[in-house]
């Protein structure tokens, strides 16, 4: 069957197959079709020189709210990720049960770009996170709709992934592990892994981590103190390791609250890399200090981390924990997806959630993005 789309002599860089090195990609019928050299056009076959930039598979942003228009904090996922190169946005947790019919009709079926989600075990999802109105959805345990969220995420099997809880003084004020103990209820009972967020005290750190079981996803993995995973002395607590050895996966969630080189440093001088990078973005923090997934990338990249990690960070990494192996791969048959990137140098900018300011030497940019097959953008 010949190629509809051939991406022509780009650096291919590839974790799931450990490629790395100058390639083409070709696509057919919504699919990786081959990956080699020299891969051979035909009649119709659209070809697009890539020879000075970088192609992953698709990326894959493990946080963000795109529930736009029906949350205060959701932002267009289309637009978001035409510039920041992401071909799949996993919503974790603006709908709950109670309006989830309405992000996937209005805005998860009409969308070009894939989007998943993780069911907020709150019954309106994360309803009142505004600029100037901030009110906890886990903190009415009225508003714990374990019955309902178990019902939809049983209809809605093909886009939802998992269920969504947050906890901390911020999103739970003190109600401390009751709203967990309900999303892992409904976890549970659908077989689906459960994301949690924590913020601040109450509850610990200790205590939310302890709770998670293999496959599990904690965010906002390297936020700063209160919570944060690092002692005061540098070392990763124990109670994190025991988590990362039993299978539970850490997931960046930078956001407006949640990343802090500080605590990066120490977590990666101790060897503890994340395992996925997400951006968290929403209305908040999209103009600073998250701004979307290559940034976030950039931020581990000029940190020391080797571009291979952070690429199946937020590549095969995100799949596996999303159970979707059929993305973040170039292997043929996987779906479509694939992002072109480039990597700038100079002196950039990078400000965590505390202001603190990084100056780096590279920025990834993304250039160009393939969704099912078709070159997508830019036009």
């Amino acid at each position: 069957m010949k190629p509809e789309l051939i991406l022509r002599g780009g650096r291919v860089i590839d974790p799931s197959q450990g490629l790395d090195g100058v390639m083409d990609v070709a696509f057919t019928d919504g699919k990786v079709a081959a990956v080699g050299k020299g891969l051979k056009a035909e009649t119709g076959t659209q070809t697009r020189d890539v020879s000075s930039q970088i192609v992953v598979p698709g990326l894959i942003d493990l946080h963000t709210h795109v529930y736009w228009g029906g949350t205060s904090l959701g932002i267009d996922a289309e637009e978001f990720c035409r510039t920041s190169g992401v071909t799949t946005a996993v919503d974790t947790g603006s709908a709950g049960p109670g309006n989830f019919a309405g992000f996937r009709t209005h805005v998860i079926e009409p969308s070009q770009v894939r989007i998943l989600a993780y069911l907020h075990v709150s019954f309106a999802g994360i309803f009142g996170f505004g600029r100037n109105v901030h009110v906890g959805e886990s903190e009415d345990v009225r508003l714990m709709a374990p019955k309902e969220a178990a019902r939809v995420a049983d209809a809605n099997r093909d886009v939802i992934i998992g269920i969504k809880v947050r906890v901390g003084r911020h999103a739970s004020g003190d109600q401390g592990m009751t709203p967990f103990n309900y999303a892992m209820q409904v976890a549970e009972e659908v077989g689906l892994p459960l994301m949690a967020h924590i913020d601040e005290p109450p509850p610990s750190y200790e205590e939310v981590i302890d709770a998670l079981r293999p496959g599990d996803v904690l965010t906002h993995c390297f936020r700063p103190f209160p919570n944060s995973p690092a002692t005061a002395q540098g070392t990763v607590k124990q109670a994190v390791l025991r988590a990362r050895e039993r299978g539970v996966l850490f997931d960046v969630g930078h956001g407006r609250g949640s990343f802090a080189f500080k605590t990066a440093r120490a977590m990666l001088a101790n060897g503890f890399l994340p395992d996925t990078i997400s951006s968290d973005v929403h209305q908040m923090c999209i103009n600073g200090p998250a701004f979307d997934l290559v940034t976030t990338m950039s931020k581990f990249l000029c940190m020391g981390v080797e571009l291979g990690d952070v690429i199946a960070m937020s590549t095969v990494n995100a799949a596996m924990a999303l159970k979707r192996p059929e993305l973040g791969s170039l292997k043929p048959g996987s779906t479509g997806d694939a992002t072109v990137l480039s990597i700038q140098k100079g002196s950039f900018d990078y400000v965590d959630v505390v202001e603190e300011v990084l100056v780096g030497d590279s920025k990834i940019v993304s250039e160009a993005v393939v969704i099912n097959g078709k070159w997508w953008w830019p036009q």
